[in-house]
């Protein structure tokens, strides 16, 4: 391999960031010597893909599919490993730039270690910065590491914002397409199904990703990452509904100018550039025609159809381990929704009162970022969450 072959490990291969991530990776092979390739119950793409770009180690997640992985990379030379320390210590191994697509706070420690083995994070674990922003940015910071946003709006801003003062900036609008419900009737909501929840009216992807759309818990993960990553004020974070996908981001100054990413909705775009960062380089993506698109649409979100933004917002003030706390209850509200347990609209309800509950404990909510005291308020509004649930609401 030459000398300007880089190091690279993808955390979540089998999704749908990872996915890509590895076609871009496979367009130049020999620019890359793949480290480790993590995921979950998809054993037969993990050890595809880590065959295929001839990985040092493939991981699951699951240590109860370890055998199965094993078999599938017999004689490939490629060592086969499972669970969370198995993870760990994939994230361990010296590289020069990782992907954390982990989806969910399990996300949060591989990031962490690949962080203080001095790697670059192209971080699309929107859940690492919620639950301990400050910790993840600390931690690059101690270790002359970097992390470099990949979700779509984060990206757009974040290129919005090359040359520019971030004191400048009056405000940062984050776009959101609105989901599956953005055009329902309000009182229609709470009888939402599982499978209606499930279709993006603009594109394709996972379900409890689609689902969070639709709900738009998604997009408050992203106003406090927003807040997070570039450390503004939240009073300066806004969200518009933009059904077209085409707008990204928006960063507004303070001469009154305005700085918008446009571009598809591909999320090769916003993994580009990370990846190649600082240089913008040639990409596999459409190129849009603004004219045939005609026009491109804006709204305000309404809090009644949206609550999880008003939650993000109180999230923000309260500041500490809300943001823990925020996530966690999120994923278990996710989960009964999924299962039958709750309707669509009272998954916000089970966040707020799991907030409220929990709020009251200042010490859990304002200990030190720490990774135990993260994993704490974690388990806290997990359980909590859970016993609101099981309560009927």
């Amino acid at each position: 391999m030459s000398g300007d072959t880089r190091k690279i490990s993808i955390f979540g291969a089998t999704g749908s960031i990872g996915e890509s991530t590895l076609d871009l990776i496979g367009r130049d092979p020999q620019a890359y010597e793949v480290v480790a390739l993590t995921g979950g119950h998809n054993i037969a793409r993990l050890a595809e893909q880590a065959r295929q770009f001839n990985a040092q180690v493939a991981v699951t997640a699951h240590e109860s599919r370890l055998d199965e992985l094993r078999d599938a990379l017999a004689g490939t030379g490629i060592e086969a490993a499972a669970g969370q320390g198995a993870l760990d210590e994939a994230a361990c191994r010296p590289v020069d730039w990782a992907m954390s697509a982990i989806v969910g706070a399990a996300g949060l420690e591989p990031g962490l270690r690949v962080l203080e083995h001095h790697g670059t994070l192209a971080l699309a674990n929107k859940e690492s910065l919620v639950c301990a922003g400050p910790l993840l940015m600390a931690t690059a910071q101690a270790h002359h590491a970097r992390v470099l946003p990949v979700d779509s709006e984060h990206s757009a801003v974040f290129q919005g914002l090359v040359g520019e003062d971030i004191d400048a900036v009056e405000r940062i609008i984050i776009t959101a397409s609105g989901g599956a419900f953005r055009d329902w009737p309000l009182d229609q909501l709470a009888d939402a199904t599982l499978d209606q929840a499930s279709s993006h009216p603009n594109w394709d992807m996972g379900q409890r990703i689609t689902i969070d759309s639709a709900s738009m818990f998604n997009k408050a993960l992203e106003l406090i990452e927003t807040k997070e990553y570039f450390g503004v004020d939240p009073a300066k974070i806004e969200v518009l509904v933009h059904p077209q996908s085409l707008v990204h981001a928006i960063v507004g100054f303070n001469d009154g100018g305005m700085m918008a990413h446009v571009g598809p909705p591909d999320m090769r775009h916003a993994i580009g550039y990370a990846l190649h960062w600082p240089e913008r380089r040639a990409l596999p993506v459409e190129r849009l025609d603004l004219a045939a698109i005609g026009q491109l649409e804006f709204r305000a979100p309404s809090d009644i159809r949206y609550p999880a933004l008003r939650l993000a917002r109180e999230v923000m003030a309260a500041g500490g381990m809300s943001g823990a706390i925020f996530n966690a209850a999120k994923e278990i509200a996710l989960d009964g929704f999924i299962a039958g347990t709750i309707g669509f609209m009272d998954m916000g309800a089970v966040v707020e009162e799991a907030l409220d509950r929990l709020s009251a404990d200042t010490g859990l909510v304002h200990a030190a970022f720490t990774l135990d005291n993260v994993r704490a308020a974690d388990q806290m509004g997990r359980v909590t969450a859970q016993e609101i649930i099981d309560a009927g609401l």
